[in-house]
């Protein structure tokens, strides 16, 4: 298989000829290396050779994350001894998944940021501070880091949490960017006006945001992205990736959808059905990668449903972009009869002054429905604040969810367990 070559990609970039050479490509390389795929084409007798454009890849079943997680060795197209990084997946959805990665894929992750960091106009004057891990296998870290190195922008490698020290390092070192999870700009700006700090005073401009929604999916800024907008006069922008697509989608200055790299991805939404959704739709987003070498994936079902829309960007971009994540599918929950999905319950916690921070959670009762049980740090312990915060609730969801109070440093240690990379936010013990 022809790998990731930087001269190649951009001469292909944007064009259907260019992403059916490389799909092409891709499965003989498949059909050569991958266990997986493999006896996949032999199973469902599919004569790869007959797969010529982008409409032929209806001819393949789709892959699911069950497959990679029951069989993930059997991805591995390289010997072990060419895999350089190994990563992995948070295993929000299961157990997680390694994705190893060889120097080439390495080389192509930093192309995938480089590439975003520009469209979210950065430039080699910018100085990014980031404050997320980079250890804990956690590839978007490695991503952002040799992302910024391309792009020639300075780095302060500062990590997760501790908003003390994320204030103090932005007044002395003065970056003009900041790549975060947004629930913990809250944290910070909260910190800096309980500290007399002025954030808008900063050196800082723009931010990054990783991990959480910051918009509706008309494009509009959610509760989320206007708290912190309305407090800090910073420009957001939004990116969507997952370690097993290698591959990102971040939001110009027009904030108006996360961009697609065609050059590095083929991207599906599709229904319940495996069918291509039309414009304004939702559907899940199903990939198949462009130039990975170790661990390549062929109508790789993600699990998460966006929307997308095909019109060119005022930016002058002209491939598509995807919404923010409406949810997961595994995700999905039918509590008393209303379906609800983690993001939206985000907002709605997020929008109340009266909640400082939560978790939610989701358990099967002893007949299989769905429970919801939110943890709330609350600004106050009384009973009026108890009572307007379930009157909203109720107001909001029309259901009624358990509600269990904690204090700062039990939501600390519910968010924060020994083994996650960013705070947990959603718990789902279903069985």
């Amino acid at each position: 298989m022809a790998i990731y070559r930087e001269t190649d990609f951009r001469e292909a970039a944007d064009t259907t000829t260019g992403q059916e050479q490389k799909l092409q490509a891709l499965l003989l390389y498949l059909s050569g290396h991958s266990p997986f795929y493999r006896e996949l084409f032999a199973k469902h007798d599919i004569d790869i050779s007959e797969i010529k454009t982008l409409s032929d890849l209806s001819l393949v079943p789709t892959t699911s994350k069950d497959d990679l997680q029951k069989r993930n060795d059997d991805f591995l197209c390289v010997p072990h001894e060419k895999v350089v990084e190994y990563t992995s997946t948070s295993g929000t959805l299961g157990s997680p998944v390694t994705i190893a990665l060889t120097g080439n894929d390495l080389d192509r992750l930093a192309f995938n940021e480089y590439n975003s960091f520009l469209c979210a106009d950065g430039s080699a004057n910018d100085i990014y501070q980031l404050m997320l891990t980079l250890d804990r296998q956690f590839m978007a870290g490695i991503a952002y880091y040799t992302g910024i190195r391309k792009l020639g922008a300075g780095i302060i490698r500062l990590g997760p949490g501790v908003p003390s020290l994320q204030l103090e390092t932005i007044q002395r070192l003065k970056p003009t960017a900041i790549v975060a999870v947004p629930s913990f700009i809250l944290k910070l700006i909260q910190f800096a006006k309980e500290a007399g700090i002025n954030v808008n005073d900063t050196s800082v401009k723009k931010a990054i945001c990783i991990g959480e929604n910051i918009r509706n999916t008309d494009f509009s800024l959610n509760i989320l992205g206007k708290k912190i907008t309305e407090a800090w006069d910073i420009k957001l922008y939004s990116t969507y990736a997952s370690t097993e697509m290698q591959t990102a989608f971040t939001e110009c200055a027009e904030g108006r959808g996360g961009h697609y790299q065609p050059e590095l991805l083929i991207v599906e939404l599709l229904d319940e059905n495996d069918r291509q959704v039309g414009p304004g739709m939702p559907g899940e987003v199903t990939i198949t990668t462009l130039g990975v070498e170790g661990m390549p994936l062929l109508r790789y079902k993600t699990g998460d449903i966006c929307m997308y829309d095909d019109e060119p960007c005022a930016c002058g971009k002209t491939s598509l972009r995807l919404s923010p994540i409406m949810g997961r599918k595994k995700q999905m929950i039918k509590f008393k009869g209303t379906t609800l999905y983690p993001p939206a319950l985000f907002d709605l916690l997020t929008e109340r002054e009266e909640i400082l921070d939560f978790v939610i959670e989701v358990y099967s009762n002893e007949i299989g429905l769905d429970q919801v049980l939110l943890h709330l740090l609350p600004i106050e312990e009384s009973e009026e604040c108890d009572h307007r915060i379930r009157a909203y609730l109720q107001a909001r969801l029309r259901v009624s969810p358990h509600i269990k109070y904690l204090n700062a440093e039990e939501m600390q240690k519910k968010q924060f367990v020994e083994t996650s990379r960013k705070p947990i936010k959603f718990i789902d013990r279903r069985a």
